[in-house]
C-alpha cells in the first residue's frame, strides 16, 4: 500500500510562506510528477512527505495513518536524492545492503533482497566494483537500489537525474518508468523538466510559488491548460500566448495556439510573417517567426521544410485548438 494525502498541509518559515494550505492525494501505485519552476515549492513539498522538514499546519496520512509527527524512518518512504550519496569506500552490494544492514537483517535476507535489487536495475555485473567504477548512470541506479531492498511503500525522487547529460537523463527516465511497472509501488518525482513529468507521469502536480496549479493526467494538463501559468509552462516549445487585436477578435484577453497547430504555406494564409532563426531537428523543423500584427510565434513544421532566415511564410492557426484565457488568466 502507497496511498498518501496531504490535508490543508502548509510549511512558514518565519513570517515567509513557502507552502500556502494545500490539499492532494496521491493513490497507490501512482507515479506522481511534482513539477513547476526553480523555487516553486515542490522539492518543500517532497520533503514534508518524506518527514525531512516539519510541517507548520496540516496533516500527511499514509496508508490512513497520520504520520505528521513521526521521524523519517517510520514512515516507510524511501528517498533518492540529485546527489547519489554513495559510500566510496564500499562496494556496489555493500552500499545497496546498507540500510538492511542498519535495520539488523539477517546475511541470508539481505544477500537475495541485493541479489533482486541488482537484476531488476541490471547491476548483476558490477556489485563487487566501487562507486568511483562506475558512470553517472550507473551510480544512480545503485541508488535507487538502495530504496528498493528496504521496500518501501513510496519512492521519492528528487530531481535524481539532474546531474546526467542529456543522453543519460533519456535513457534513466525509460528505466525509472521501466521499474514503476515492474514494482507498481507509489512513486513521487520532483523536476523542473516539464518534458521529464509528461513522459513519466500517471498524474501531473503543476506548483507555482508553493500554490498548486492544476493537477492531472500530462495530456489533459496538455489539452485543457487551467490558466496562463499551466498553459505556458507545459509544452515544449512552449504554447504561443497572444494578445491584443488576435485576442480580442476571440472575445479573450490572451489566445494560445500551440506550435503544432498551425498551417504553414508560403503562398497565402491569416498572417503573414518573417522566419527568424529555423531550428532544423531532423524530424521537425522549430521556426521562430514575426507576424504582422500578431507578434513572435514559434511554429513546427516538417523536418524537410525548406525556409531560411527572412523568408516570408503565411501562418493559419486553427481555431478548434485555439486557447482562450481571460484578464485573470483562467481558461474560458
Amino acid at each position: 500500500m502507497g496511498q498518501i494525502t496531504l490535508k490543508n498541509v502548509s510549511k512558514s518559515f518565519g513570517a515567509t510562506v513557502i507552502i500556502p494550505e494545500i490539499d492532494l492525494t496521491i493513490e497507490d501505485g501512482e507515479f506522481v510528477v511534482f513539477v513547476g519552476p526553480s523555487g516553486c515549492g515542490k522539492s518543500t513539498l517532497l520533503r514534508l512527505i518524506a518527514g525531512l522538514e516539519d510541517t507548520s499546519a496540516g496533516a500527511i496520512v499514509i496508508d490512513g495513518r497520520d504520520v505528521t509527527g513521526e521521524a523519517p524512518a517510520k514512515r516507510k518512504l524511501a528517498m533518492v536524492f540529485q546527489s547519489y550519496a554513495l559510500y566510496p569506500h564500499m562496494t556496489v552490494a555493500k552500499n545497496i545492503a546498507f540500510p538492511l544492514k542498519m535495520a539488523g537483517e539477517d546475511k541470508a535476507a539481505i544477500d537475495r533482497k541485493v541479489a533482486d535489487a541488482a537484476r531488476i536495475l541490471n547491476l548483476t555485473n558490477y556489485l563487487d566494483r566501487r562507486p568511483g567504477q562506475l558512470s553517472g548512470g550507473q551510480r544512480q541506479r545503485v541508488a535507487i537500489g538502495r530504496a528498493i531492498v528496504r521496500q518501501p511503500s513510496a519512492f521519492l525522487f528528487d530531481e535524481p537525474l539532474s546531474n546526467l547529460d542529456a543522453a543519460l537523463r533519456g535513457t534513466m527516465r525509460l528505466e525509472i518508468s521501466e521499474l514503476h511497472h515492474q514494482l507498481k509501488t507509489t512513486m513521487i518525482y520532483v523536476t523542473h523538466d516539464q518534458v521529464e513529468a509528461m513522459t513519466m507521469a500517471d498524474k501531473i502536480v503543476v506548483l507555482n510559488a508553493g500554490n498548486i496549479e492544476q493537477v492531472g493526467s500530462p495530456m489533459e494538463l496538455y489539452k485543457t491548460p487551467k490558466n496562463l501559468f499551466v498553459a505556458g509552462f507545459i509544452g515544449s516549445p512552449k504554447m504561443n500566448l497572444i494578445n491584443g487585436a488576435v485576442a480580442a477578435k476571440h472575445g479573450a484577453a490572451t489566445v494560445g495556439i500551440r506550435p503544432e497547430h498551425m498551417q504553414i504555406s508560403t503562398s497565402a494564409g491569416e498572417w503573414k510573417a518573417t522566419v527568424g532563426v529555423a531550428e532544423h531537428l531532423g524530424s521537425d523543423t522549430f521556426l521562430h517567426v514575426n507576424a504582422d500584427g500578431v507578434g513572435p510565434l514559434t511554429v513546427r513544421a516538417d523536418g524537410e521544410i525548406s525556409v531560411r532566415h527572412g523568408d516570408t511564410v503565411f501562418l493559419t492557426p486553427d481555431p478548434t485548438k485555439l486557447h482562450r484565457f481571460s484578464e485573470d488568466g483562467r481558461a474560458m
